[in-house]
């Protein structure tokens, strides 16, 4: 009886003691836990641009772009967008101080697409005009939804790699070179309404191009099937140099010369003599004439 007694106390004597290591622990560990960051926080400032679409800086959505640069300057950059995403930019410049500057700026952001096609803006300011006394200018462009689908023909929005472009258009020529800060910021929209026509695009309408290589094989292009007309010509020499195409047109020429002429040119008519007309022989002059 004494032994099962004491049992008892042991394991009441450890029950308490977990338990108080638990509630001892629980506070600490909410203590130490930390914050999952948002996607825009893990993602690096990006303090560069290019100076052409080749040299364009990568982007992504929610990424935050600040830098220095000098007014004149165009700069480029480049962000990729999918299907069914609205994307929008927004642009802010710090300006040189006013004492500094001679007069007012114009500005402009221009968004074009994998095909070098400039993109319609829906809201934003593209083309702001800054004071002469103003600190800063503010632009920005909402582009259209970006579609799965469209016709060769139209110039709607796809997915692919887009490009964009800032750049002054109007600035007096004592302020070329000045010192600016740049901050944008791209951020997409998802809709659920992705392929709205009911079509499918194979591909994305440009691939990855990095500045300074070159290609060393053209990408394969499915080509459509030929029908077998029972015509072939096979039998053509090759005419994929200049010189051959030169002598087959000279040689074309030739021949729609000739019959040009034989088809456009008179025939000779001879005249029947007059009654009683009688042509006389021809005489040789043993002696030169003189002819007046």
């Amino acid at each position: 009886m004494m032994r099962t007694t004491s049992i008892r106390r042991c394991a009441g004597a450890l029950s308490a003691a977990a338990a108080a290591l638990l509630l001892s622990a629980g506070p600490a560990a909410a203590d130490t836990a930390s914050p999952t960051p948002s996607p825009s926080e893990s993602l690096a400032p990006v303090t560069t641009a290019g100076s052409s679409f080749l040299t364009a800086t990568a982007v992504q959505p929610g990424q935050p772009v600040q830098l220095a640069g000098s007014t004149g300057d165009y700069l480029y950059w480049s962000f990729t967008a999918e299907a069914g995403q609205t994307d929008k930019i927004a642009i802010t410049v710090t300006l040189p101080p006013a004492t500094s500057r001679h007069g007012a700026s114009g500005w402009a952001v221009d968004v074009f697409d994998g095909l070098r096609r400039r993109q319609a803006c829906t809201a934003g300011a593209q083309t702001p005009t800054a004071a002469d006394d103003a600190a800063s200018v503010t632009l920005g462009c909402t582009l259209r939804q970006v579609r799965a689908w469209a016709e060769p023909w139209s110039g709607d929005p796809l997915p692919g790699t887009y490009y964009v472009r800032l750049a002054v258009t109007e600035l007096p020529e004592q302020d070329l070179g000045l010192p600016m800060q740049v901050a944008m910021q791209i951020t997409a929209h998802d809709s659920d309404d992705i392929q709205p026509e009911g079509g499918e695009l194979k591909a994305s309408l440009t691939q990855p191009v990095a500045a300074g290589t070159v290609l060393t094989s053209a990408p394969p292009v499915a080509a459509e099937e030929e029908k077998d007309t029972g015509w072939s010509w096979d039998w053509l020499p090759d005419l994929s140099t200049r010189w051959a195409w030169t002598a087959v047109g000279g040689a074309i020429a030739a021949v729609t010369g000739v019959g040009g002429y034989r088809l456009t040119r008179h025939p000779r008519r001879r005249f029947p003599e007059p009654d009683g007309f009688t042509r006389p022989p021809a005489t040789r002059h043993d002696h030169p004439v003189n002819i007046p």
